[in-house]
């Protein structure tokens, strides 16, 4: 008789420790292992800009990224990668350069030839930011 009362009062407790375990962490479990969404950038909140976006052959457009998270906020030291379908983008066809504190990154666009530029972004090499840009060279 004391080995069934053991058993049944360690079953009791495993599933009152599940219970209690489910209902007050109420599945942030998956949290603990889960990466940080902190440094994750976003392609929807991410921004690019570019001014002015109709510009004589030759001249200088400058171009700047603001990268960030889900929540908006700035994130740094990403590797960004700007990629254009005219003219070139600080000498060359693409370019990779790192965000600062702010989120920020930098660019200068410049063409030889008329046309539309349109500007792709990728932030850590695989997330395309979601906006677009171009830039109309007359």
């Amino acid at each position: 008789m004391d080995k069934k009362f053991i058993a049944l009062m360690i079953l009791f407790f495993v599933v009152f420790g599940v219970f209690i375990s489910t209902t007050l962490l109420n599945g942030k479990i998956g949290n603990f292992a889960r990466a940080s969404t902190e440094t994750d950038p976003s392609s929807t909140t991410s921004l690019i800009f570019a001014w002015p976006l109709t510009a004589t052959v030759g001249d200088n457009v400058d171009v700047n990224i603001f990268v960030r998270n889900a929540n908006n906020l700035p994130l740094d030291k990403k590797q960004v990668k700007l990629v254009t379908s005219l003219g070139l983008i600080n000498g060359a066809s693409e370019s990779v350069s790192e965000s600062d504190k702010t989120g920020k990154v930098s660019f200068v666009l410049s063409s030889n030839s008329i046309g539309i530029a349109e500007l792709t972004a990728f932030v850590n090499g695989n997330i395309q930011l979601s906006q677009k840009v171009t830039v109309k060279f007359e």
